[in-house]
């Protein structure tokens, strides 16, 4: 039997997320590994988003934790975590909600990023009204330009004022390239290290200014393998994906040996034509933002086609059709496995094959109590 099956499913409703312990460890331990120390990892909790992966990670000595939304970081803050980065920049409700959370959680250090003086100055007002502070990183635009700011003179500015407003503790910098994704390492290195040495010049131009740059948050799952050969000591590794890995980073990048921990169990329920099986798989369990027809990876039916998907519907081609009836079971790597988790409820835990937990998946939701 194949170590990611499961003896006896019985009560697991389809589609139902799974995690293979065994697998989740190897990959907590192989992640610790690449970055030599656990004490230089910030890990996004966005993939998984349990309190219990969290424990284990608390548990293996990591201790600093990345998060997209408030909802996460309360996740992460009721775990146990002392140190947060919400890397967002925060408009809006977000404001008094940024507020509201430093005052529940005083204990911990909290740090959010901004790329223009709106956040900045907005966040300052709050902050000083309600009597408190905030630790804020200057996110850098390294070439995505979906977030951030490019370095230079107006972003030396920007980190400037940060340092200048009441309320706010300058944190650093926040440099993520989620655009990194050449599938030949070397080139994925050398398009990353390009960037890099002008952060590493404008990181240092902000020192001899007399500002405290003490921290540099850097990369995402792709280029955690690239940052994490360099010595320098303000890095702040941020993988996210690798914890639980997916059928995209498997099949992307070949340099990152970390086995996907977790799988979607879907039963067939159709099989209209001689050469077609239809699951209970449907956009409604499974992240939607790959192209349709390339959202799985089905182990045991390598030939598989996704040829239709609708709210609950999947239906594949693949010639082992007339091998199946309605009830039997396929097992799908989802492709990105983040939003996945995000549309279950909870993720079965499977160590030796039985199903001997589940976890809810406490921060899925955009809002919990804050």
């Amino acid at each position: 039997m194949s170590q990611f099956t499961v003896q006896d499913t019985s009560q697991i409703i389809t589609p139902g997320l799974l995690v293979f312990r065994e697998q989740l460890d190897e990959n907590l331990q192989h992640m610790i590994q690449i970055a030599g120390d656990a004490a230089r990892l910030r890990p996004h909790c966005k993939t998984h988003k349990t309190q219990q992966v969290v424990s284990l990670q608390l548990e293996h000595g990591i201790d600093k934790h990345k998060a997209a939304t408030f909802a996460e970081a309360e996740m992460l803050a009721e775990t146990g975590v002392k140190d947060i980065l919400l890397a967002y920049s925060l408009v809006g409700a977000n404001v008094p909600r940024a507020v509201k959370f430093v005052q529940q959680y005083p204990d911990i250090d909290f740090y959010v990023t901004a790329d223009h003086r709106v956040h900045i100055e907005t966040l300052s007002a709050a902050m000083s009204d309600a009597g408190t502070s905030i630790g804020v990183l200057l996110d850098i635009d390294t070439g995505q330009h979906r977030t951030g700011i490019v370095v230079g003179d107006e972003a030396a500015a920007l980190y400037q004022l940060i340092h200048d407003c009441e309320g706010l503790v300058p944190g650093g910098l926040h440099v993520y390239d989620g655009h990194q994704h050449q599938e030949s390492r070397d080139e994925r290195k050398a398009a990353i290290d390009i960037e890099w040495d002008k952060v590493i010049a404008f990181r240092d131009g902000l020192r001899d200014k007399g500002l405290d740059v003490s921290r540099i948050v850097a990369g995402g799952t792709a280029s955690f393998p690239v940052y994490a050969e360099k010595d320098d000591p303000s890095i702040e590794l941020s993988p996210g994906t690798c914890v639980y890995n997916d059928g995209g980073y498997s099949s992307r990048f070949p340099d990152m040996v970390f086995p996907s921990a977790v799988r979607l169990l879907t039963r067939v329920i159709s099989r209209p034509t001689s050469d077609r099986i239809t699951l209970d798989l449907g956009y409604k369990a499974a992240a939607s933002d790959p192209p349709a027809g390339h959202r799985f990876v089905f182990p045991d039916l390598p030939d598989a086609k996704e040829v239709l998907q609708n709210e609950e519907h999947l239906v594949l081609e693949t010639s082992q059709a007339e091998n199946f009836a309605p009830g039997d079971e396929v097992y799908a790597i989802p492709w990105h496995i983040c939003p996945t988790s995000a549309l279950h409820k909870q993720i079965y835990v499977v160590a030796d094959g039985e199903v001997v937990d589940a976890w809810p998946i406490a921060s899925r939701d955009r809002w919990l109590t804050i």
